[in-house]
């Protein structure tokens, strides 16, 4: 299974969100069974129509995923995954 690992910005959402194995074969699932574990994780991460926030970068191994708007992205059951979420403000 893809590992996930996440900046410390969505810990202050979420105490208890550590690196993890996630079942997915792309990031659309991944995300989803993300949600399952930890409710409202993915409202952080994409917008309404299901794109991924302007301010939020996901990673397969060092590689930005290019599907932004789909999230159908390929993970392999080797892959690390990385989800950061940029802060903003002065």
């Amino acid at each position: 299974m893809p590992k996930v690992s996440f900046t410390r910005a969505l810990k202050r959402f979420y105490p208890d969100l550590d690196s993890m194995e996630v079942p997915a074969s792309n990031v659309a699932e991944l995300l989803d069974q993300l949600n399952r574990q930890h409710p409202g994780l993915k409202d952080y991460l994409v917008d309404e129509q299901g794109q991924l926030r302007q301010h939020v970068n996901i990673f397969i191994g060092d590689k930005l995923i290019r599907d932004k708007v789909n999230l159908l992205d390929e993970v392999d059951d080797q892959d690390e995954v990385f989800i950061m979420q940029a802060l903003s403000g002065g």
